[in-house]
């Protein structure tokens, strides 16, 4: 796959992240997490696994704000797929768990129409 501007990280439409395939997901050069409404991963792209150094399949089917991200189930991250129904937000932030703290970018996407909430990561 070609990473175009349309697979960017900011441009990237939920739609389109929730209608691509398993392997051009994970040629995607930023992180790709995939939640259910209960908070549990369905979605985890190979690049996010090597970044945060899990294993794919240790973290699908995991509680992704209690057993794999801690650090981000808080009012910035968990509480915003709670409270919005319609979410297209980045937001700044600083990865703590499991690393020394490490800035990154978080994109956070959420619509009534798509069965799972996104959020992309960018290193």
């Amino acid at each position: 796959m070609v990473v175009s501007v349309l697979t960017s990280f900011e441009e990237i439409p939920l739609a389109g992240l929730a209608g691509m395939d398993a392997p051009d997901r994970d040629q995607l050069p930023f992180g790709v997490v995939g939640l259910d409404a209960s908070g549990i991963v369905v979605v985890y792209n190979a690049t996010e696994a090597h970044m945060a150094g899990l294993d794919r399949d240790a973290v699908i089917g995991v509680s992704f704000f209690d057993a794999v991200a801690q650090c981000m189930n808080n009012f910035m991250v968990a509480q915003r797929f709670e409270d919005e129904a319609l979410l297209d937000e980045i937001v700044p932030y600083v990865l703590t768990l499991r690393m020394r703290p490490t800035r990154v970018r978080l994109r956070l996407l959420a619509a009534p129409t798509e069965p799972l909430n996104y959020i992309l990561i960018e290193r």
